[in-house]
């Protein structure tokens, strides 16, 4: 696989950061179960990229890599699969600056690991973002926890899908060195929609019947969100710098959080205003490297 890319990197992932603002809005405006809006955006997702797998001789990749590798891509999507159940309901309990901030505290949960478990010590600059993304969320959740508890309740799934995020992207840097992307994200966001099926059938949700509105926004979310913002997101992560990276991992709670503001006429409260400036502040401190 080339190491050249064919657009510019910085472009692509300007696009992925304002596709995936959207997903927040587009999830908010369906009435379906938050399980049933994870499964139909990762079902029509595969539905779009299967073609390109297909062309790229994917299933023949996947048999050279064996079953320990297959295995590990299916992990991967179980992981994806928690991020978007816990996530998406969590919009449903809290504001959207909230669960937006909280699913991205992901790079935090990624330093720990990387200390605790592939031996990449924290230094004092990332621990100290670590301390004042800590301070953030506390603001946030107390701010919250004054709202309702169903409120806190939705920062601790969002907190939730962070976690779960940041393992998903673990996973994605460590096959994405040697799959190209459509070998690694078709088998990620298949695994990803079986399991989010297995999720709605225990938990009686109602798989289809639901108003033509709705599939059109499970059509969408696809679309821009998943296709034109995580998968275009996993292709330039290839290829951009660490700086870029850093700073694009803030681009959508402000994106989302505008838009919010715009389209559901929702404004934050002054304590989640100040927690997320602080947790974004810490997150860009923690995981910004210069080259």
């Amino acid at each position: 696989m080339s190491d050249e890319p064919r657009f510019s990197p910085n472009l692509v992932m300007l696009v992925s950061i304002v596709a995936v603002s959207t997903a927040s809005i587009l999830i908010r405006w369906s009435d379906a179960p938050a399980v049933i809006i994870a499964m139909y955006r990762m079902i029509i997702s595969v539905v779009m990229l299967l073609p390109f797998f297909i062309m790229n001789d994917g299933v023949a990749k996947l048999r050279e890599r064996g079953a320990r590798d297959i295995l590990g891509l299916f992990g991967v999507g179980v992981v994806l699969a928690i991020h978007f159940a816990s996530w998406i309901t969590s919009l449903g309990m809290t504001s959207v600056a909230s669960s937006v901030v909280f699913v991205h505290i992901d790079p935090i949960f990624v330093a720990l690991v990387s200390h605790f478990f592939l031996k990449e010590k924290i230094n004092g600059r990332v621990l100290a973002g670590i301390v004042i993304s800590l301070i953030g969320v506390t603001i946030i959740a107390l701010g919250d926890a004054g709202a309702s508890e169903a409120s806190l309740m939705g920062d601790l799934l969002a907190l939730l899908g962070g976690l779960m995020l940041g393992i998903y992207l673990l996973g994605g840097r460590m096959f994405r060195r040697d799959l190209d992307l459509t070998t690694y994200v078709v088998p990620v966001y298949a695994s990803a929609a079986v399991v989010l099926l297995l999720m709605s059938l225990l938990t009686g949700a109602q798989l289809i019947g639901y108003a033509s509105r709705d599939y059109i926004l499970f059509f969408l979310i696809a679309l821009v969100p998943m296709i034109f913002g995580h998968t275009f997101y996993n292709w330039a992560l290839r290829y951009v710098s660490a700086p870029v990276v850093s700073v694009s991992l803030l681009g959508e709670p402000v994106g989302a959080s505008i838009l919010a503001f715009f389209l559901l006429n929702e404004v934050p409260g002054n304590q989640v205003i100040l927690g997320g400036v602080v947790t974004l502040a810490g997150i860009l401190l923690s995981s910004y490297r210069s080259e």
